[in-house]
C-alpha cells in the first residue's frame, strides 16, 4: 500500500512502508551503479544524470568515488533536488527510487 503525504506547499510526496523499502533494497542488490559522484561533487550535470537515470529505471544506484566522508549529506541533497526517495546507503553506494 502506498501512502501520499501532502506538504503545506501543496506538493504531494509518496511515503514508502518498511516492506516496500525492503523490496526495493533487494531489487537493488544485483544492480550496478548508474551514476558516479566524482571530483565535481553535486553539480547540474550530476543532477541531470540522476534525473535521467530515475526516469528510465525508477530504481538506481549512485556510487560516491569522492566525498566519501560526506556521502550521507550528499545523498540527502540528491534526493531533495531530484524529488526522489533515498532508500539506502550501504558503503559508498546510495540507492534512490522515484515512482
Amino acid at each position: 500500500m502506498l501512502w501520499t503525504k501532502i506538504y503545506s506547499s501543496g506538493k504531494q510526496s509518496l511515503v514508502l512502508s518498511g516492506a516496500q523499502k525492503q523490496k526495493l533494497r533487494s531489487q537493488a542488490m544485483t544492480m550496478q551503479p548508474h551514476v558516479r559522484v566524482g571530483k565535481n561533487g553535486i553539480d547540474e550535470s550530476l543532477i541531470k544524470a540522476v534525473n535521467e537515470a530515475l526516469e528510465k529505471h525508477k530504481l538506481i544506484k549512485v556510487r560516491f568515488e569522492q566525498f566519501k566522508d560526506q556521502r550521507k549529506l550528499l545523498a540527502e541533497e540528491i534526493a531533495m533536488k531530484c524529488d526522489c526517495h533515498l532508500i539506502q546507503i550501504l558503503g559508498h553506494v546510495a540507492v534512490f527510487y522515484k515512482a
